[in-house]
């Protein structure tokens, strides 16, 4: 009994010795490719990182429409002026002033320089309507620039342009006369002083308004001729006048005459308006 399990057991640690370098080149068994992982029971997934409140993009609802530009105010309408609405001008320092107790001492060497030419004139009252804004503190009535050289009608003026005036008739306005129109110069025709109003277009107050402007008409002759100021004079009063004219260009700031507007056609428009850097305006 003993040999007989002695030889099973030989005859199986043959077999087995037999079979083991089959084993050994015999390759595993490969899973199918769409076997299923086994789950790892103990290995956990990390949670990724959440967004801070602060950080989290705001959601941004598309409007329900777009927004329309803002309707721009519509020009005033120019038809609902009245025709009683005056336009409106910038104030002129020149209308607030007023008189003083006593003359200044400019205006008392003017009147004295007035006399020394032989200007014949007298004082007045001062002018002044401070609703409209005219203004003439220290007038004085003109009746003659020179000994020989009446002006009429008189002319209200301020003593300044009462003596540019002079100055003009002796040193321009009377040689003129001997050269050109071959006469002495007897008297010129005024068509306007002193008057309280805005210009005609009514922008600001005009010259006048501060007795500061002098409108001349015509020129009188010792011999009797006449010359007056119009558009289409005879060729040796053109010559006088236009000689008279462009010599009034820088004694006096503005000029103006036929030619420049309809408003004057008849006559020389001379002032001194106070313009910056002392330019003139003559045309």
């Amino acid at each position: 009994m003993i040999h007989i399990r002695f030889t099973l057991l030989s005859l199986m640690t043959a077999i087995c010795l037999m079979a083991a370098p089959a084993l050994a080149t015999q390759k595993p068994p490969q899973l199918p490719r769409n076997a299923p992982v086994p789950e790892q029971a103990e290995q956990q997934q990390t949670p990724l990182p959440q967004n801070r409140p602060d950080d989290a993009p705001e959601a941004i609802s598309p409007p329900d429409r777009a927004p329309t530009p803002e309707a721009k105010p519509a020009p005033p309408d120019q038809s609902q002026k009245t025709p009683d609405e005056k336009p409106t001008r910038p104030p002129d320092p020149r209308s607030a002033a007023t008189a003083a107790k006593e003359m200044p001492a400019g205006e008392l060497a003017c009147r004295a320089r007035l006399r020394t030419m032989g200007v014949v004139f007298r004082e007045k009252p001062a002018e002044r309507d401070p609703e409209a804004g005219c203004a003439l503190p220290y007038p004085i009535v003109v009746t003659r620039l020179a000994t020989n050289v009446e002006l009429s009608p008189e002319a209200e003026l301020n003593c300044d342009l009462a003596e540019t005036a002079a100055r003009f008739t002796a040193d321009i306005v009377e040689p003129a006369a001997r050269d050109i129109a071959g006469a002495d110069l007897a008297g010129i025709s005024q068509a306007s002083a002193y008057v309280c109003r805005p210009r005609h277009n009514g922008s600001k107050l005009s010259e006048h308004a501060f007795g500061n402007a002098l409108d001349i008409a015509a020129f009188t002759m010792k011999d009797g001729s006449r010359i007056e100021v119009q558009p289409s004079p005879a060729a040796k009063q053109r010559q006088f006048l236009d000689h008279v004219r462009k010599a009034a260009c820088g004694p006096f700031r503005t000029v103006l005459g036929p030619g420049s507007d309809p408003d004057h056609e008849t006559h020389l428009h001379l002032d001194l308006a106070p313009r910056r850097n002392g330019s003139v305006f003559c045309q």
